[in-house]
């Protein structure tokens, strides 16, 4: 006999439900609990659920649906826990999904990766898209878009279940694009500062920054300054989120016809 089974969680429930007979021997779980109306909605859940996952194999569904009741913390923000707490989400799906290759026998190419800090709101508001669970996936599909159609696809498919996106979700769009430009031409980091735009390349970048510096070269852009090996700064006078996007990829465009490493 439970008492106040409206108390325990339903992952409890199930396993205490699961205690109770052996074989052939019958035995019965009852679940007392106060009046239907004093009951919480979350609760009622719980026990609607025990009632009908109580066939073999019930236990996924129940896990499940534990987990949806539950939530699962705060994944893309400080209230973490277990691993994804010490190395963050992003990585952390990253790592599984490199385990899994493995198992599976597959090998993956390792992408550059680029940090782009843009003092930009880039992000999928909860008005937008109201169940958590696919706010991340969509954060993970974003996240490991490998072309700028595989962007395009997942603005069609938000579009097509949500309507036409706010602002802080074109943004991610847009960053997600430049992302990918950074990371063909091998920069590393993309930093703007005080109405500054900061470039740091990678050791083995596509581009020579060296190269900028050649007669007739990109340095024929006047705004330009190189300040030190493998970094260059550039002046932006967009204020505003979507004309600073637009900046950029100017300066990306001016960066692609740059004399290449060989």
């Amino acid at each position: 006999m439970i008492n106040r089974a409206d108390r325990h969680g339903l992952s409890e429930l199930y396993q205490l439900r699961g205690r109770v007979g052996r074989s052939n021997r019958r035995a019965y779980a009852y679940l007392l609990i106060p009046p239907e109306n004093e009951l919480t909605e979350v609760a009622r859940r719980r026990l609607a659920a025990l009632k009908e996952f109580s066939d073999l194999g019930a236990g996924f569904k129940i896990a499940a649906l534990d987990l949806e009741l539950r939530g699962a913390g705060n994944m893309l923000g400080g209230e973490q826990s277990g691993h994804i707490e010490a190395v963050g989400f992003e990585l952390y799906t990253s790592m599984l999904e490199a385990a899994v290759k493995e198992m599976k026998g597959e090998t993956s190419e390792e992408r550059p990766a680029t940090q782009l800090n843009l003092g930009i709101a880039l992000r999928i508001d909860e008005s937008y898209v109201p169940e958590e669970n696919q706010r991340l996936r969509l954060y993970k599909k974003i996240a490991g878009a490998a072309s700028d159609a595989a962007v395009s696809e997942v603005r069609a498919e938000l579009e097509d279940r949500y309507g036409a996106p706010p602002d802080a979700t074109v943004y991610l769009l847009e960053a997600a694009r430049l992302r990918l430009e950074c990371e063909r031409m091998g920069i590393a980091q993309v930093d703007r500062r005080r109405g500054e735009l900061q470039i740091r390349f990678m050791e083995n970048a596509v581009i020579d920054p060296a190269h900028l510096d050649a007669p007739g070269g990109a340095q024929r852009q006047t705004r330009r300054a190189v300040h030190a090996p493998g970094l260059l700064k550039y002046p932006l006078a967009a204020t505003r989120s979507d004309e600073v996007l637009l900046e950029i990829h100017e300066v990306l465009e001016t960066l692609a016809a740059a004399p290449v490493n060989a």
